[in-house]
């Protein structure tokens, strides 16, 4: 499997999950997403994914400043509606790494480790997301803008050829390659792109 090296060198997002320790899947419930586990779930890389995950990243971060986020133990809200732009692409990321859903997540064994009813749209909020821990109700604004990182010339004219089916096999790769480099830039310039304020 290729794809492009900067993947690896994104930071990993480390949680504990209390549902995955009881059921024997992972030992003591810790694991880690990586930027790749999410690229792979959305089939491609974008500043929108990697927007989800840095916001997601940044959030749980922010709540969790000394230890492993709690996996299942955080609310997450959205100003959007589900089906505004790009907002379930950015649900479905987040979803993945906080195991939050709206009414579709996991039910619960015995009233435990329920995921549902933990993510919301049309919130009254002036951010990217709301995070909010369950446990303790501390709660995050994170503000995701990538506009600072503006993509490289080439690619306006590469998208023109390749969206009226006009690109050659080597313009295809090279709007690729141009693509995940703006990507790229985006992790690498993260103090520019994402800003955390506490609610």
């Amino acid at each position: 499997m290729s794809y492009p090296e900067f993947y690896d060198k994104v930071e990993t997002i480390k949680v504990k999950d209390y549902l995955s320790n009881a059921l024997g899947a992972f030992e003591n419930g810790e694991y880690e997403f990586t930027y790749l586990d999410v690229v792979k779930s959305a089939g491609h890389s974008c500043p929108t994914v990697a927007g989800a995950y840095i916001v997601a990243f940044a959030g749980l971060n922010a709540l969790y400043p000394d230890e492993r986020a709690v996996r299942g133990n955080v609310k997450v809200e959205f100003q959007e509606d589900l089906e505004d732009g790009v907002a379930g692409v950015i649900a479905n990321v987040i979803s993945q790494i906080t195991g939050a859903t709206d009414k579709s997540g996991f039910k619960g064994l015995s009233g435990q480790f329920a995921r549902h009813s933990l993510m919301f749209f049309n919130s009254d909020i002036d951010s990217s997301a709301r995070f909010t821990r369950v446990d303790n109700n501390k709660s995050v604004d994170v503000i995701y803008n990538p506009s600072s990182i503006m993509p490289n010339p080439a690619m306006q004219p590469l998208m023109q050829k390749m969206m009226q089916g006009a690109a050659s096999s080597d313009e295809l790769k090279e709007f690729g390659r141009l693509w995940q480099d703006r990507v790229a830039r985006i992790f690498e310039n993260l103090n520019e792109v994402v800003r955390v304020e506490e609610v």
